[in-house]
């Protein structure tokens, strides 16, 4: 792959980062892609500060028993209730990286900023990348609502939104969205991204921390199995399974946001994700679902991306 400001910005060899997903982005994902020149993040979003302490530690002391020294980082939600108390854990913990979603990064970007952390932020818009780079990101990345898990209300597809954010803002972009192999990742440069940031893919490897009937279900989707639901709530995107089509039919039914809220109930994602409830679980999975066929170790995934890429720009 070519060499880029993100290249540079976080010191990878490769372009890519693994997103940093709730109940699968452990410290073993997270080690594993920056091992094999990556970014790996750790996902806060389903972890309680001691919690999020314990996976970076564990991290930290993997890569000091084998001698490794790459960079990693944590991503934050920022809807999270307890969202200071995870920042002091960052803090704490001296990471370097953040990536924030969900919310606004000006009411923290200053504290990111003092303490010297690289700040990115996840948007689905050209105002909110506006809004991110004057809140002194260092870059954005621009997600399309092939992704899966919580995306944007307007719906904007990786193809076009990449594009108009490159054209909008002057820190660098980052594609997400739909992404799962080397020809998509060079397709999304050529649109102007300078690096890619892939979920559903890494989740269907071995070290991820999901569980294996989630992945395997990953591997079984296929081009129409996932569905964005939850509009009036937040928008996710979901395998269709029992409780993502009960949720189906109460929308169309026109279900008020409350009525969602109840269906929806408490720990949905950690029972799909994380203990494989298969029918009344949150399948959190983009649409790039459909281009995963197997389920194999990070490393295979990031040479197998790689040989991708050279050959499809090999082609142009």
């Amino acid at each position: 792959m070519k060499q880029t400001r993100i290249n540079k910005l976080f010191g990878i060899e490769h372009a890519i980062i693994q997103a940093g997903m709730v109940w699968t982005s452990g410290w073993k994902l997270a080690s594993a892609a920056s091992e094999n020149g990556c970014l790996g993040l750790i996902g806060a979003g389903s972890m309680k500060p001691d919690l999020l302490s314990e996976h970076i530690q564990k991290l930290k002391n993997y890569y000091k028993e084998n001698n490794i020294n790459k960079p990693f980082g944590v991503n934050l939600p920022l809807i999270r209730g307890d969202v200071k108390d995870l920042i002091n854990t960052i803090l704490k913990e001296e990471i370097k990286i953040v990536f924030t979603s969900a919310g606004n990064p000006k009411q923290y970007s200053d504290i990111f900023k003092y303490n010297g952390i690289i700040l990115v932020h996840v948007v689905a818009s050209v105002k909110h990348a506006l809004k991110a780079q004057d809140s002194g990101c260092d870059a954005v990345v621009a997600e399309g609502f092939e992704a899966g898990g919580h995306n944007g209300v307007d719906e904007i597809t990786t193809l076009c939104l990449v594009p108009q954010v490159v054209n909008a803002v002057d820190i660098p972009v980052i594609a997400a969205g739909g992404i799962a192999s080397g020809a998509q990742i060079a397709a999304c440069m050529a649109l102007g991204a300078e690096g890619v940031q892939i979920g559903t893919r890494f989740a269907a490897t071995i070290e991820s921390s999901s569980s294996s009937s989630f992945k395997q279900k990953i591997v079984d989707a296929k081009d129409s199995d996932t569905y964005l639901t939850m509009k009036k709530l937040n928008p996710v995107r979901l395998l269709k399974n029992k409780f993502a089509l009960n949720v189906i039919e109460a929308e169309r039914k026109g279900a008020s946001a409350d009525e969602l809220k109840e269906i929806l109930g408490k720990k949905r994602e950690m029972k799909g994700i994380f203990e494989g409830d298969l029918d009344e679980g949150e399948l959190e999975m983009g649409q790039s679902s459909g281009l995963v066929n197997d389920i194999i170790s990070v490393k295979d995934l990031v040479n197998r991306l790689l040989n991708e890429y050279s050959i499809a720009v090999s082609n142009i």
